[in-house]
């Protein structure tokens, strides 16, 4: 009995790997496709959590927040002073904090007690120099978190940050107490209580009236989705992230507060220490949240990770050597086609593949002096010398060979003469194969097959 119950097991298992991973999604019907979808990013997210990065960097974010937070408030109480719309901070921050009940109104007030209790005009240079410095770190480790969600190595400069950074701190309270205080304005309207008295408007705007809070939570964590990471997000991830993460908000937030509702031992145990649980507690689920939903996000504009085990994908040496021929062949074919240079994300976008093996490519090609990247954000490439003269065996020693010099470079690798011959006699074996091959070639054959109507390139296998 307990095999025939291992063995349909398995076979229920195999089943539903087949029907979440095995389809293409792009053959069928969109009542069919989108459950496919939903149930593979579920699978994703299940996988991610499950390697524990992403709850790693919400407990590192919790310790953050709370050295942060009161800093942060402290500016942003400054800033708003001169719009005039300083009191929304406690509302605010009632808000966020309103699955933690009564807790969450204690916690609010201490808060903005602390806030008051900070004078920067007396703090001096250094003194305020560390308040921004702390702040700055905040900002800098949800960067560090973003990125490592987007599998982004390269982070901002020190000018990049101090101008994106400030931009937020400066731009981003008064849009969002703007936000809220044209919301309450327009509910607060004569006209929208006239017009709430009669049905069905009345049931439409006491709908929009609960629908207002969790767009504009939505809205700020798609701000978010958009603009921290370090590269370029495309508007429909950012916004299918946003509403994801808002609607797990207000989820987990009615599910904490019943949850809190219910914790009378918990008090009795932690007695005064018990609201700062809590609070860490709550702090800890709305960072995951955010995490989850730039995890969505990422796997919207790049559904090629959602298969495997995620993380950097390891190609094999052929998969390898093919990828590279074909990333120069696409900079030399725009090269000399006069179009637009390709960023990273553009290539794996236009080759169905992930970020990392391109970006791994991309970086062997720029070490070989083959390619070079711009100063543009995001950076373009293009060639570092005449593609003419590139002949297509230092593309594929490029990544061959990878970085010379290291620990693990060939020349380090003891080994017998004999295997030592047998590899140069490889490497000259495809030197002589491919002699008089340039990239050149390569390129114009490809922009001959544009002229022609045809596929330029095949999908990397």
């Amino acid at each position: 009995m307990a095999t025939q119950t291992g063995d349909g097991l398995r076979a229920l298992v195999d089943r539903l790997d087949r029907l979440i991973w095995h389809d293409d999604l792009s053959g069928l019907p969109w009542w069919r496709a989108w459950p496919a979808l939903a149930l593979r990013m579920a699978a994703a997210i299940g996988r991610d959590l499950a390697k524990g990065q992403l709850t790693l960097w919400a407990m590192s974010l919790v310790y953050t927040t709370l050295l942060s937070l009161v800093p942060l408030l402290a500016i942003s109480f400054s800033i708003l002073k001169g719009f005039g719309v300083h009191n929304q901070i406690e509302p605010m921050l009632l808000g966020l904090l309103e699955p933690l009940g009564e807790k969450g109104v204690e916690i609010t007030e201490r808060i903005i007690e602390f806030v008051d209790n900070v004078k920067v005009g007396v703090l001096g240079s250094l003194g305020f120099a560390l308040l921004f410095y702390t702040v700055i770190s905040l900002m800098q480790k949800i960067e560090r978190a973003f990125n490592n969600v987007w599998h982004v190595v390269r982070e901002r400069t020190f000018g990049q940050r101090f101008r994106d950074y400030l931009s937020v701190l400066v731009i981003g309270p008064a849009l969002i107490f703007a936000a809220v205080g044209i919301g309450a304005s327009v509910m607060s309207l004569s006209i929208v209580g006239t017009l709430a008295s009669i049905e069905p408007l009345g049931s439409l705007i006491r709908l929009a009236g609960k629908l207002i809070p969790f767009l504009m939570i939505a809205g700020a964590f798609a701000f978010m989705y958009a603009f921290m990471p370090n590269t370029k997000v495309r508007p429909r991830a950012a916004l299918t992230g946003g509403l994801v993460a808002g609607l797990m908000w207000n989820l987990l937030g009615w599910v904490f507060a019943s949850f809190v509702v219910g914790s009378a031992k918990y008090t009795a145990i932690y007695s005064t220490f018990a609201t700062l649980v809590f609070f860490m507690i709550w702090l800890y689920v709305g960072w995951l949240i955010l995490l989850i939903g730039a995890n969505i996000a990422f796997y919207i504009q790049h559904p090629a990770y959602l298969r495997g085990i995620g993380g950097v994908n390891r190609l094999s040496h052929r998969a390898r050597e093919k990828l590279a021929l074909v990333v120069a062949t696409l900079i030399a074919r725009n090269h000399y086609g006069q179009r637009p240079a390709w960023t990273t994300e553009d290539l794996s976008q236009h080759l169905r593949a992930r970020n990392d093996p391109v970006a791994d490519v991309l970086a062997a090609l720029e070490r070989a002096g083959l390619i070079k990247a711009t100063a543009d954000e995001p950076p373009t490439f293009l060639p570092a010398r005449p593609f003419e003269e590139v002949e297509v065996p230092e593309v594929l020693a490029a990544v061959r060979h990878g970085s010379v010099g290291g620990d693990l470079s060939h020349e380090h690798i003891p080994a017998p003469a004999d295997i030592d011959g047998l590899v140069s006699a490889y490497e000259e074996s495809i030197g002589a194969a491919l002699a008089g091959r340039t990239l050149k070639q390569l390129a114009q054959a490809a922009l001959a097959e544009d002229a022609d109507g045809k596929t330029v390139l095949a999908r990397l296998g």
